[in-house]
């Protein structure tokens, strides 16, 4: 009987309807490189025109995670490790996820020609209410690395309506000072545009490690064929403006902070942090992690992603596994008191019985 069984059960994979079986997988393979490859849109604004690239079909109801990548990549290079990741699938599926290049730096972007303006940090900032409004979404969590953390922070000062959470990577919030002005000065006649721009990605000591991640991004500046506007990108960074954020200047929505104990913008981001609301304001400091967390150590970042967003009233249940599991894991709760932060008390994971929630009372600094 066993045996009969199961020749019926292999005899029984046929189709009910002949041809249908290619039908139906045609239309599965369409949809899966849809998923992986989005939708590629031109958004035309006042500053010039913007590439952006849509996955999903849209949640009215929940705000679009719309990201913004650094200085010497894409939207790809910088997110699609991340958004790739298994465990981030469960916040894919749940949102409409906008990735958007900067002027002139998406794959296969012409080149600018010489003499050509580019737009500063604040024009560029400028551009992404046409992108809500092309795409009529009204409101997003903003994830920005970098230059892109810079940019999603101008927007998010400017429009504080339209933006629901904030994600910063890497951010620095202030214009370059004289020493750093002459620093770079310096480098420019003495390092190579895809070197400094690396000095940027990644800190000395994993330049020093000379990692094949670094050799994958070094050769891929260096050989980029729109490097020309690269640089052009790379100039206006670095000619940014102070955003001037302090307590009663600062942004109205929940922010999570993120960067490596290695990272080159560490003591920029331990700044912004001290100038935030510490109420509304999470700081993920990721320990043995570099310039890139997002490519290095995507598995605690989306866990802390996840957390944020369960914050934020979304996804309240996801199951958060691996920051759960972790017993490296601890939780600095640090408070405000009277404009400066003391830290109180160490939380284990086992204290709080594998859950380490965000409290809407308090910053917390993470160390994974």
């Amino acid at each position: 009987m066993t045996t009969e069984m199961q020749d019926i059960s292999i005899t029984e994979e046929k189709p009910l309807l002949p041809g249908q079986s290619d039908a139906v997988k045609d239309v599965e393979i369409a949809a899966r490189i849809l998923l992986d490859h989005g939708q590629e849109h031109t958004v035309e604004t006042s500053h010039g025109v913007l590439h952006v690239t849509v996955h999903g079909a849209g949640n009215v109801r929940r705000p679009a995670i719309l990201t913004f990548h650094d200085v010497g990549m894409d939207s790809k290079s910088c997110f699609s490790t991340l958004f790739k990741f298994e465990e981030m699938q469960e916040i894919v599926k749940n949102f409409t996820v906008v990735h958007v290049d900067a002027p002139g730096q998406e794959e296969g972007a012409a080149m600018y020609p010489a003499g050509y303006q580019y737009a500063t940090m604040d024009q560029i900032s400028d551009m992404l209410p046409a992108v809500l409004q092309y795409f009529n979404f009204r409101t997003i969590i903003g994830v920005g690395v970098g230059a892109g953390a810079y940019i999603l922070s101008k927007f998010t000062l400017s429009n504080p309506e339209a933006v629901e959470g904030l994600v910063l990577v890497n951010v620095d919030t202030n214009a370059r000072g004289w020493m750093d002005w002459a620093a770079q000065k310096l480098s420019n006649l003495t390092s190579s545009l895809s070197d400094q721009i690396l000095s940027h990605l990644f800190s000395q000591e994993e330049l020093s490690a000379n990692t094949e991640l670094i050799q994958t991004h070094r050769e891929r500046i260096s050989k980029a064929p729109n490097l020309i506007n690269i640089e052009l990108f790379w100039k206006s960074y670095q000619g940014r403006r102070d955003l001037n954020i302090e307590r009663n200047n600062t942004f109205k929505c929940p922010v999570m902070l993120v960067v490596g104990d290695q990272a080159p913008y560490e003591e920029a981001a331990v700044e912004c942090n001290s100038k935030l609301d510490p109420t509304t304001t999470s700081f993920l400091k990721m320990a043995d992690a570099g310039g890139m967390p997002q490519l290095t150590q995507p598995s605690k970042l989306t866990e802390a992603f996840k957390y944020f967003i369960q914050g934020m009233g979304y996804m309240a249940s996801s199951c958060m596994t691996r920051l759960s599991r972790s017993r490296t894991t601890s939780l600095s709760s640090s408070y405000s008191m009277e404009g400066s932060r003391s830290r109180s008390r160490t939380l284990s994971q086992s204290e709080q019985g594998g859950q380490l929630p965000p409290s809407p009372s308090q910053t917390m600094e993470v160390s994974c």
